[in-house]
């Protein structure tokens, strides 16, 4: 295969990605589940939740209010993109739904989906979360992603942020990741 021949095709497949990540950005619509859906899919997350994390059902008795995304989609090649949608409980009650964007650039490829759990430990945060037209995390608030070992409580851990995040692929609980640039905002439901 000549190099000319070659290079068509890389860009026409590259082109080709890009449309697609492009409507997965775009259209989110497309992805939208309905407010049933999204709760049923939240308790299961939260249910997993409290299953892999040791001592969350006694931390998540602390939250002012819970955000949880059960399904965050994200797809790139060099360009990337991740969308999901939520719901935001207070005292076990959906009182709100979420979507989430970002975008990024660098060597990626591939797809891949993961859940989000925010645990809002202070009503500040929570208040300030809610009044945003368009919340991004490191810049609106920071977000605390936890590490712990292995047979360690949660309620062991000190906490000294307001948010704390919880990120989970299918393999578990998922750490070194950051929610930097992550933008969420609140959908009419």
């Amino acid at each position: 295969m000549n190099i000319t021949v070659k290079t068509r095709i890389q860009t026409y497949l590259l082109i080709t990605l890009l449309l697609a990540l492009g409507s997965l950005l775009f259209t989110p619509q497309a992805f939208s589940a309905s407010a049933e859906e999204l709760n049923i899919r939240a308790d299961g997350t939260l249910k997993r939740f409290k299953t892999e994390v040791s001592g969350a059902g006694e931390f998540l008795k602390k939250a002012k209010a819970v955000l949880v995304f059960p399904s965050v989609l994200k797809a790139g090649f060099f360009i990337g993109g991740e969308y999901g949608e939520g719901v935001l409980r207070i005292g076990r009650k959906t009182v709100d739904y979420y979507s989430t964007v970002s975008a990024s650039i660098g060597f990626q490829f591939g797809a891949q989906s993961k859940s989000i759990v925010l645990v809002f430990l202070e009503k500040e945060a929570l208040d300030n979360f809610r009044k945003s037209d368009g919340w991004k995390a490191g810049v609106d608030g920071s977000v605390a992603l936890l590490k712990w070992g292995v047979g360690e409580n949660i309620n062991s851990v000190e906490v000294n942020k307001p948010i704390v995040g919880f990120v989970f692929s299918n393999k578990g609980l998922m750490y070194n990741l950051t929610l930097e640039g992550s933008k969420f905002t609140k959908l009419n439901r």
